[in-house]
C-alpha cells in the first residue's frame, strides 16, 4: 500500500502548526486546532471517442479553530509562513471575541484521548496521479466506441474524477494526524432514441475508495466494465420499446446500486444530529426522527439493521481520524428497526452525551469533516449502511417470492420533503416481474411513501453475496455549502405494498 506522498510531506505543516497553536494559546484560547490541507483532484471527459476535456486542480491552504471565552473562532490562510500562521491564529480569536457576546450555550469538546503523531492511508493500489492523463484518456475513449457499436446509441460519454486528500491535524492538547485518501468515480453513459422517445442508460459502478486498479485491475478489485458495456447498449434498447408502467401499489425488490440513494436521504441526512436538533436546516431541512424518539421510534422492520461506519475499507467517508481528532468508528443508528443512535462530532456528543451511549459516554463517533481549508469542521455524514442478513436470500431467490411486482436498478432522480419524511425516487431500469420472474423493463417508474412506511415494508434483505457499496462524490451540506464524499453499502431487499407512480401521467396533471 503506497504511504503518504512525499511532496505533500515536503510542505511546512508542522512548522506553520507549531507557530499557529502557540499563538492562540497565548492569546488564552481553551482549545485550539490546526488543519493543513492539500487536495488535487483531476477530471476527464470523453465523447464518442473524443476528449471533451480535462482539468488538473489543487488546493492548498491551512485553518485555525479556537474555543475562546465560550465560543467558536476560524480563520483560514494560503500563505505559506509563520507570520501568516501567527496572523490566521490571531483572526481566529478575534472571531471568538466577537461571536462571545451573541454565544448564550458555551462551546464544549467531548473528551478524546490524545493520538500522538499518527498516520493513516486509505485502501488502494495505485495512485490515479501516478497514470498518464493520455492512458486514463484511451481507456474512456474506448468505452464510448465500443458502445457506440449498440445499434440504438446514437452517442456516449465516459468520464473520471479522481481525488487525492491530504490532511495534517494538530491541538493543543497534543494530537498530531497525518493521513492520504484516495477516491475515484469513473463511469459512462450511452444515449439513444427515436422519433417518440429519448432516453440514456448509465453504468451502475459506485464511486469508491480506490486507485485506478478499480478501472483496469482484475476482479474483485476491479469492476467488470467489460460485461457492462456490453449489456447497456442493449437495456438501452430494450428500455426505448418498453411499454409505461401501469400506476398502482406493488412489491419492490430493489438492487443496491438503487436503494444506497434511498438510504441516503431518508436515513443519512435524518440522523445527522444537528440536523435533528434544528442547528442544520440547508440542502432540504431538519428531521422527523428527533433525539426524543430514541429507542422508541419504529423506523422500519425488524430486519432493519443500519450502522454508521467511518472505518469500513474503500469508503467514500472512510478516514482514520475526524477533523476533531476523533479516532473513527462504527456504531448502530437503526437496531431492530429501532432508532438507536446518531452521528456526532465532538460538540454535539458534549450537548447530548446520552446519544453516544454506543460508542462511549459523551463521545463523538468521529463525524467532523471540512471539505476544504477554507472551510470550517462540520458534523458531515459517515458511511451509513444496511446490513445484510447472515443466511440471507439471493437476488433471484427474493424476486422469486413475488406473484406482481418490480425490480429496481440504477439511480437517478429523487425528492424528499424538508423532514426527511415524504419522498419518491425513480431510478435507471424497471423490470416488471410476474409470478417470480423478470418480465422485460417497463417505463416511467417512480416509488413514493414516507420513511417509515417505506422501510416498515421491508420483508427481506439479501445476503452478504449481494451487498455493495454503493455512494456519491456529492453530498452537500451547510451555508457556506460543503461537499463531502459518502458510501452506503446495502444489500437487495424486498418490500410490499408500494405505491408506484407513472410519472408521465404526473407530470402531466
Amino acid at each position: 500500500m503506497p504511504g503518504i506522498d512525499s511532496s505533500f510531506l515536503a510542505l511546512p505543516q508542522r512548522r506553520l502548526g507549531e507557530v499557529a497553536l502557540a499563538r492562540a494559546a497565548d492569546l488564552g484560547a481553551n482549545h485550539a486546532d490546526f488543519r493543513f490541507e492539500r487536495i488535487r483532484s483531476q477530471r476527464i471527459l470523453v465523447r464518442d471517442g473524443t476528449l471533451q476535456g480535462a482539468a488538473d486542480g489543487a488546493t492548498v491552504g491551512f485553518a485555525v479553530r479556537v474555543i475562546h471565552g465560550g465560543a467558536w473562532g476560524f480563520a483560514s490562510g494560503v500563505v505559506l509562513t509563520d507570520d501568516e500562521a501567527r496572523r490566521v491564529a490571531e483572526t481566529a480569536v478575534s472571531v471568538a471575541r466577537v461571536a462571545a457576546a451573541m454565544t448564550t450555550t458555551p462551546v464544549e469538546l467531548a473528551p478524546e484521548p490524545v493520538y500522538d503523531d499518527v498516520t493513516w492511508v486509505s485502501s488502494y493500489d495505485v495512485d490515479p496521479f501516478a497514470v498518464a492523463t493520455a492512458d486514463k484518456t484511451a481507456v474512456l475513449a474506448d468505452w464510448t466506441m465500443r458502445l457506440c457499436r449498440g445499434a440504438a446509441v446514437d452517442h456516449a460519454t465516459a468520464s473520471l474524477l479522481a481525488v487525492q486528500e491530504n490532511k495534517y491535524y494538530a491541538d493543543l492538547a497534543g494530537t498530531r494526524t497525518t493521513q492520504q485518501r484516495v477516491r475515484l468515480q469513473p463511469g459512462f453513459e450511452a444515449m439513444g432514441g427515436t422519433s417518440a422517445v429519448f432516453d440514456s442508460m448509465a453504468s451502475i459502478a459506485p464511486p469508491v475508495g480506490r486507485g485506478w486498479e478499480y478501472v483496469v485491475g482484475d476482479a474483485p478489485t476491479a469492476w467488470d466494465w467489460d460485461a457492462e458495456l456490453d449489456e447497456v447498449p442493449e437495456l438501452l434498447a430494450e428500455k426505448l420499446k418498453a411499454p409505461s408502467v401501469q400506476a398502482g401499489r406493488y412489491d419492490l425488490v430493489i438492487h443496491p446500486s438503487n436503494l444506497w440513494l434511498t438510504i441516503h436521504e431518508s436515513i443519512g441526512h435524518a440522523t445527522e444530529l444537528d440536523r435533528a436538533l434544528g442547528y442544520e436546516a440547508n440542502y432540504a431541512g431538519t428531521s422527523f426522527a428527533t433525539p426524543d424518539q430514541i429507542g422508541t421510534l419504529r423506523y422500519g422492520s425488524p430486519v432493519m439493521q443500519v450502522t454508521g461506519d467511518r472505518t469500513i475499507e474503500h469508503g467514500l467517508a472512510t478516514i482514520g481520524y475526524d477533523d476533531d481528532g476523533v479516532a473513527t468508528q462504527q456504531w448502530d443508528i437503526v437496531r431492530d428497526g429501532v432508532l438507536t443512535g446518531f452521528q456526532l462530532d465532538r460538540s454535539m456528543a458534549a450537548l447530548m452525551p446520552e446519544l453516544s451511549a454506543d460508542v462511549g459516554a459523551g463521545r463523538s463517533n468521529g463525524c467532523a469533516y471540512a471539505d476544504s481549508p477554507g472551510h470550517v469542521p462540520i458534523q458531515r455524514m459517515a458511511n451509513v449502511s444496511l446490513q445484510p442478513a447472515p443466511d440471507g436470500p439471493s437476488t433471484e431467490e427474493l424476486i422469486g417470492r413475488v406473484e406482481r411486482g418490480l425490480y429496481v436498478v440504477g439511480d437517478k432522480s429523487w425528492s424528499i420533503d424538508m423532514q426527511r419524511f415524504n419522498f419518491q425516487f425513480t431510478g435507471q431500469r424497471f423490470f416488471r416481474i410476474v409470478d417470480g420472474a423478470l418480465a422485460g423493463q417497463v417505463r416511467d417508474v417512480a416509488y413514493q411513501a414516507t420513511t417509515t412506511d417505506f422501510w416498515g415494508s421491508m420483508e427481506a434483505v439479501g445476503g452478504p453475496d449481494t451487498w455493495l457499496l454503493g455512494g456519491a462524490f456529492n453530498c452537500g451540506k451547510a451555508q457556506p455549502g460543503q461537499v463531502a464524499a459518502v458510501s452506503h453499502g446495502c444489500p437487495t431487499a424486498l418490500f410490499r405494498d408500494v405505491r408506484i407512480l407513472n410519472t408521465t401521467e404526473e407530470g402531466g396533471q
